[in-house]
């Protein structure tokens, strides 16, 4: 335990002092926002992985996955680290650097509004951004009670409380040039922990298939009980194929038109630096999502039956790794894991602020109320929001509000749905017409929300799916009968 609290405390003393120094470096609403245009390909690369996987893929997310699919759940991990992350690089990055700062767009509804030529499309996305990243970002501190309360004996209001404080303190003084470079020591810590956690319970899980007689390695003990297991279910119990296809596009493909995501592609510092920042984000994606993917894996070796809800009606799958790991490891490799869990949480966390802070500072009240707020004022309430948004995330977190539960459901497939095709038509295709992304938009909202109610929230992968998908059709069709964007518009954002 002492362990874990001195690595705790030299973690968060270097996260200040980090967001100290990102001040110094931090003048206007550019460098806040975007870093002044000027990120490196590492940190940009690490800014973007670290963003990608928060904690939920370590605790509730890879130990379900692992339960439900066995070794079969690897394909998230292989959709997540070249789709996801390599290919979104290759594809999307230069066009969108490039068209960003043809456009001087800073955020993804600015985006949208200087490409199409409507202030009203830039109010909307950014109310989409507003209402579901919020609830979005609540989620990324699920099932780290446990992990708090085990290791620290402390309650996890003020676990919570404390790692909130901390994130919104450097991300309101450095903005973020802050957030970039304690997501860089944050992805090494992540890469590190990842690491260190893969080896040490692969140990301990051939020792487990050493006494249970399981021949053949840890993979093919995994695999066996993992068959034994599955033999037992009834075919209407088996896990579903679909749903698995679902988890590997609505989260390999969902993040080209998530906002946070997109954002780092607006910051980089040239497009010559696309491709190592691609290579980068794709091995340490390969690196973290293997690592998740294969310990939920393994639970099958390490459980005969999983621990239940207090209730008694399903398993607790957050609290399935867990309890694997303060199990299993020692207390030192143990103060690495909470702190590779706890890096992932206040990364994403960080950029979904900054995000979610962005659509009311510059989309609402910059774009709309006051367009000719100083630059002095538009920073400070950038400052102002972040501070808001980190405390209203606390708030949505500890109180779980049925209205806020079910827009954390929804939250993937709205704000994917909502913008990936949009952004992808609006990057390469110049007939692409304002009515045709309101269309676009309009019916991926109604698609999940519908889909998701109707299938029931099991089956919320699938409707997100087809949320992100039937975009692809409309913005075309409704474009192809509906006015073309002027040729000033289009000249200036290919240019």
């Amino acid at each position: 335990m002492t362990a874990s609290i001195v690595a705790l405390a030299i973690f968060l003393i270097a996260m200040v002092v980090i967001g100290f120094w990102g001040m110094k470096k931090t003048t206007t609403l550019n460098d806040f926002f975007l870093g002044g245009r000027t990120v490196g390909p590492w940190i940009s690369a690490f800014a973007y992985g670290t963003t990608y996987f928060s904690a939920v893929i370590f605790i509730g997310f890879g130990g379900k996955i692992g339960w439900g699919y066995g070794l079969k759940g690897m394909a998230i991990a292989f959709g997540n680290a070249f789709i996801g992350a390599g290919l979104a690089w290759l594809v999307l990055a230069a066009k969108t650097r490039r068209m960003t700062h043809n456009l001087d767009a800073m955020t993804m509804p600015e985006f949208l509004q200087e490409r199409f030529g409507s202030k009203y499309i830039k109010m909307f996305a950014a109310l989409i951004i507003f209402v579901f990243l919020i609830p979005y970002s609540a989620s990324v501190f699920k099932g780290l009670s446990y992990l708090f309360e085990a290791n620290f004996h402390i309650p996890y209001d003020y676990a919570l409380l404390s790692m909130v404080a901390i994130t919104g303190l450097y991300l309101i003084l450095g903005g973020y040039f802050a957030v970039t470079l304690t997501d860089f020591v944050q992805g090494i810590i992540m890469i590190f922990g990842a690491i260190v956690m893969v080896v040490i319970l692969s140990n301990r899980a051939g020792e487990i298939a050493a006494v249970n007689r399981l021949d053949g390695g840890v993979i093919q003990a995994a695999a066996e009980r993992y068959n034994q297991w599955h033999a037992t279910l009834p075919p209407e119990k088996q896990p579903s194929m679909l749903m698995l296809w679902a988890l590997v596009f609505m989260t390999s493909f969902g993040v080209w038109g998530m906002p946070q995501m997109v954002q780092k592609f607006y910051a980089i510092k040239n497009v010559a630096v696309i491709n190592k920042a691609a290579l980068i984000t794709t091995i340490f994606s390969v690196i973290i999502s293997f690592a998740a993917y294969y310990t939920g894996a393994l639970t099958h070796i390490f459980y005969d039956k999983l621990p239940m809800l207090a209730n008694g009606t399903a398993p607790d799958f957050d609290r399935v790794i867990p309890e694997l790991l303060t199990k299993y490891l020692p207390g030192g490799l143990m103060a690495i894991i909470l702190l590779l869990i706890l890096s992932a949480s206040m990364s994403t966390l960080s950029s979904l602020v900054l995000v979610s802070a962005s659509a009311v500072a510059i989309d609402l009240y910059k774009g709309h109320v006051n367009p000719n707020i100083s630059k002095e004022k538009s920073l400070l309430m950038m400052r102002f929001l972040s501070a808001v948004f980190v405390a209203v995330s606390y708030l949505v977190a500890k109180y779980q509000l049925t209205i806020i539960v079910e827009l954390m459901a929804l939250s993937w497939g709205a704000v994917a749905g909502a913008f990936m095709a949009p952004f992808f038509y609006g990057l390469y295709w110049k007939r692409a017409t304002h009515s045709g992304v309101v269309a676009g938009m309009v019916t991926a909202l109604v698609i999940n929300t519908v889909l998701y109610y109707y299938l029931g929230s099991k089956n919320a992968p699938i409707a997100a799916s087809i949320a992100m998908i039937v975009p692809f059709a409309v913005v075309p069709l409704v474009s192809i009968f509906t006015k073309p964007p002027s040729a000033k518009i289009i000249e200036k954002a290919f240019a």
